[in-house]
């Protein structure tokens, strides 16, 4: 036993809590005991190939210990399966599988393989089961070698390990929210929702969203590969090498081992936004965000009453910054039992939230899965009448030790358990609050050893299926977020649900976005920052932002406004600290601190129709709010290696200042024409460029030619326009705000010229060019 993990427990919760949280800990090794040993191992690979069978868009390989299935949807996106895995049941398609394209046949390939030829792809079967996707011209983007499982002799689900490589040049990015990516370098990463306990670093692996989804470019193109499989399991990544001269050029390789489940793929292949167009439309579009989740939002561990809360709010208003939302945390419930209110500190929670709301500032509660195992506890018992919680092997409670103490867990992957949890979101609309934000749903338990969740062996329902917590572990967290927006969105038809999820898995985008969690205060804490954005989005999930400030510790003056103006430029723009953390407020941190603060909000206030067009974008398309800066330009490889800059849409280049003392940034490119905003002078891409970042502001640029929508001096919709380069033309998207409902809204285009030496604005018809019909501002004449 950890004595050190003891002596923590009993701080925490106290003696007679924290020998409660051992006991709950012991029960957990003894329930996981119970699991059958894996004892013998038989290893099994595919083995040289006997025969083919056609089928729409692809067909069955089959090899003397092993079958494989094989389709070419109508959009190019490839699925394969060994031993009869298809593509259903998943939790991350959004729907039924895609169409098999017809046009895709199953033929004889050179050396005893078989292949199955596209419009946008080609797959190539070896005769011993490798599994190559290339270009229509032929050129390898990935070969999946022929795999390996191990089989427990006395029966049990068979481990596997699955080796990839790619080419020399390629560059792997994803896997989730990585706090050391958004390049990921050589090295193992586990695929295990994890609650790093307390705080991560760059350093930290795995944290609280993991996906086996690889982002990878090279020069040949760009693919997504995404196994779906839930299950524990690791990725290994080695970048490769280029011969020099004659030598041979030494490939990337990718390793994923996986200790159960199926051994199935799915790869999509095209340019960047192609490759996530076609992603979403596999995993589900993101959920659109209330256009006011996308201003500048407070939140605090700690708020401690509705006085304080009104205090913080009446700072902004007084100063005034402008303010969106408000966070509650666990401190405003009863005893930290979720779907309650401590009626002592919060005598009229709806009344404060109808008082902040004609102010225009809405509240988002927090809410956890733990439910406190205790008598009286009315949630507690309805949800064991309905035999709602997750149980062990015997059909006893599996129980965890939360914030309330000793807890249930609903089983989220049980339908009838999602709509019951669903229903009680009820509770938190009648008190007034507009959003919600789940947390420790990875799920956590907090023990003093071994893995801080749920035992392993504990039974889940899986949508019928059965099983145990090994394979619903991962998913937990993306169908408790299912649960939360199906439910709100019930009961409230007429609203866009604001919910986002610490933990998540592939699709988890369809319910909601997520956050950073509990990031370390410290430099290194705001250059993970940036990096779980970068790969989240590159995953599919378009909007998150960190905890401005990090969730430990007192940042220092000049770390909190550099965090300050990293999230101004990310779509969840949101402080949050710990309850010992000190306070995130802008003015806490002295006079200069506030102005440059205050200049960081009205510039998120001025470009707010800009992220409204991108969160549209984002729902139509699946292309990220920010995109790596090689987001339009993957085949430059000077660009692939920048981590420390972004696209925010297609009209900027951010790059904030990442460490302590720097007033200048050097500046990656990319090809074309660049101002800089805060100067208006102008850099010609590709190449490199050092920029002034004073204490006052972040270097951004933007992109010649560029139509953005802002706000304008009125407070109306304008067109803010950044002149052509000579003989080029520019443009942009425009998508107006049409509320927090579920109204379509309509596509605006806008072509930029120079005509003249003066810059022509039009918006662009069936009918031809027309008057844009809004006020235009033209910068970088």
């Amino acid at each position: 036993m950890d004595g050190r993990g003891l002596v923590r427990s009993v701080k925490v919760f106290g003696s007679v809590r924290g020998l409660r949280t051992v006991r709950v800990a012991w029960r957990r090794l003894r329930a996981d005991a119970a699991l059958p040993s894996r004892g013998a191992e038989r290893a099994r690979v595919p083995g040289p190939v006997e025969g083919a069978e056609a089928l729409p868009g692809g067909g069955i390989v089959r090899f003397a210990r092993s079958s494989l299935r094989v389709c070419v949807s109508a959009g190019g996106t490839v699925f394969w399966g060994w031993d009869g895995a298809g593509p259903e049941p998943s939790y991350a398609l959004a729907g039924a599988a895609p169409e098999a394209d017809p046009r895709a046949v199953l033929e004889p390939d050179t050396d005893g393989g078989w292949r199955v030829v596209s419009e946008r792809v080609t797959v190539a079967v070896s005769r011993h089961g490798a599994v190559e996707i290339r270009t229509p011209g032929g050129v390898m983007l990935r070969r999946d070698l022929p795999p390996r499982w191990w089989e427990p002799v006395g029966g049990g689900p068979a481990r596997w390990a699955q080796r990839a490589e790619v080419p020399a040049d390629a560059r792997f990015f994803g896997l989730g929210g990585r706090a050391s990516g958004p390049r990921l370098r050589d090295g193992s990463y586990r695929l295990w929702n994890t609650d790093p306990k307390g705080r991560f670093g760059p350093e930290d692996d795995p944290l609280y969203i993991t996906m086996p989804v690889q982002f990878v470019v090279s020069d040949a193109g760009t693919h997504l590969a995404f196994h779906d499989n839930t299950w524990d399991g690791r990725v290994t990544l080695a970048e490769g090498e280029e011969g020099a001269g004659s030598g041979h050029d030494r490939p990337g390789t990718s390793e994923v081992r996986m200790e159960g489940g199926p051994l199935r793929c799915w790869v999509v292949v095209g340019t960047p936004a192609r490759v996530l167009h076609n992603w979403a439309a596999l995993t589900g579009a993101p959920a659109l965000p209330p256009a006011w989740a996308l201003g500048p939002q407070h939140a605090r561990w700690g708020f401690g009453s509705a006085a304080e809360v009104r205090r913080v709010v009446a700072g902004y208003r007084e100063r005034g910054l402008p303010l969106a939302a408000v966070h509650l945390d666990i401190d405003h419930h009863d005893g930290h039992r979720v779907f309650t209110v401590d009626r002592e500190r919060f005598p009229d929670l709806p009344g404060l939230a109808a008082e902040l709301r004609e102010q225009g500032v809405r509240l988002v509660s927090i809410v956890d899965p733990a439910v406190a195992a205790e008598p009286g506890n009315v949630l507690y018992e309805e949800g064991r009448a309905a035999g709602a919680f997750v149980r062990d092997a015997r059909g006893g409670e599996v129980r965890g030790m939360v914030w309330p103490g000793e807890c249930a867990f609903p089983d989220f992957t049980d339908p009838a358990v999602r709509e019951w949890w669903g229903g009680l979101y009820e509770e938190r609309l009648r008190q007034g609050f507009s959003g919600v934000w789940h947390d420790m749903n990875e799920p956590v338990s907090f023990v003093p050893f071994g893995d801080p969740t749920l035992p392993r062996s504990a039974r889940h329902a899986l949508e019928g299926r059965g099983g145990d917590h090994r394979e619903a572990h991962n998913a937990y967290g993306l169908l408790m977020a299912r649960a939360g927006y199906e439910g709100l969105r019930r009961l409230r038809p007429e609203e866009r649900p604001f919910l986002f999820t610490r933990a998540g898995w592939a699709g988890m985008q369809r319910y909601g976005g997520t956050w950073s969690g509990d990031v370390a205060t410290g430099w290194p804490g705001l250059r993970a920052s940036l990096a779980l954005v970068l790969g989240l989005g590159l995953c599919g999930v378009p909007y998150s932002g960190p905890d401005v400030g990090g969730f430990d510790g007192s940042p220092s003056p000049e770390l909190f406004l550099r965090w300050y103006q990293l999230g101004a430029w990310l779509p969840l723009f949101r402080t949050h600290a710990a309850l010992d953390a000190g306070r995130r407020e802008p003015w806490e941190f002295g006079p200069e601190v506030l102005e440059h603060a205050r200049a960081a909000l009205a510039e998120r206030e001025r470009l707010q129709p800009y992220f409204v067009t991108l969160s549209r974008l984002a729902r139509m398309t699946g292309a990220p709010y920010v995109r790596p800066v090689w987001w339009g330009a993957p085949e430059d490889r000077a660009l692939r290696e920048c981590d420390d800059a972004f696209l925010l849409g297609d009209a900027l280049l951010v790059a904030p200042v990442l460490h302590r003392g720097a007033d200048r940034r050097a500046v990656r490119l990319p090809r074309g024409r660049w101002y800089d905003t805060a100067t208006g002078e102008a850099y010609e891409g590709p190449g490199q460029v050092l920029l002034d970042a004073p204490l006052a502001r972040a270097a951004v640029l933007a992109r010649a030619g560029a139509v953005l929508p802002v706000r304008g001096e009125d407070g109306g919709l304008a067109l803010e326009v950044w002149a052509p380069a000579a003989g080029r033309t520019g443009g942009g998207l425009v998508v107006r705000d049409t509320g927090d409902g579920w109204e379509p809204a309509e596509i605006e285009r806008y072509q930029s010229r120079l005509v003249d030496g003066r810059v022509v604005v039009e918006r662009v018809t069936e009918d031809g060019p027309a008057e844009p019909g809004l006020p235009v501002r033209v910068r970088g004449m």
